[in-house]
Order: C-alpha cells, then structure tokens, then sequence
C-alpha cells in the first residue's frame, strides 16, 4: 500500500500525462493542454485570478527553456509554489 506522500506523487504524474501529448509532444503540456489542465484541475484558482491572460503569464514564467511548451519539471515548479502558497490557509484549517 502506498504512502499518502507516494500516492500524491503519482496523481501529480498521472494527471501531467492525462493532459500531454494530447497534440504535439507526449512528455510535454502545450498552451491549450496546460489552459486545459488549468481549468479542469485548479479551475477555483483561475476563478480568483481576475486577469484574462492568466494562461499565458503561467505560460511564460513556467517555460524556462523557452520551446514554448511546459515539460513535467516545469509543471513541477507550478505545483510547488501553488502548494506553498497554500500552505499557510490549508494549514490553519486544522483541527
């Protein structure tokens, strides 16, 4: 049985590569794949961005090596600052 930590670690892979290679590369997010990912997976986080040119802006700042793509270590990055953003609401909610 996995661990919860184990288990987090294979959602992040599994919904990744639910929405790659849809067009284009298969290892990598294009902009309509990550706009897509980005709504359907962190929709309430785009709800509370009031910018309508949010997808573009996560677009560039992810894509470090500019091939106008997101690979899955640059997906990681968005995750990353996302839960550390987090952190401090969801932690606070505990009992």
């Amino acid at each position: 049985m996995a661990s919860q930590l184990e288990s987090a670690m294979e959602g992040l892979i599994s919904v990744f590569h639910s929405y790659s290679g849809k067009e284009g590369d298969k290892y990598k997010l294009s902009k309509k794949e990550l706009k897509e990912l980005l709504q359907s997976e962190l929709g309430c986080f785009l709800e509370s961005q009031k910018d309508a040119e949010a997808v573009d802006k996560i677009m560039h700042d992810l894509d470090e090596n500019g091939d106008g793509e997101v690979d899955f270590s640059e997906f990681v990055v968005l995750v990353a600052a996302l839960t550390v953003a987090c952190n401090a609401f969801f932690w606070e909610k505990q009992p």
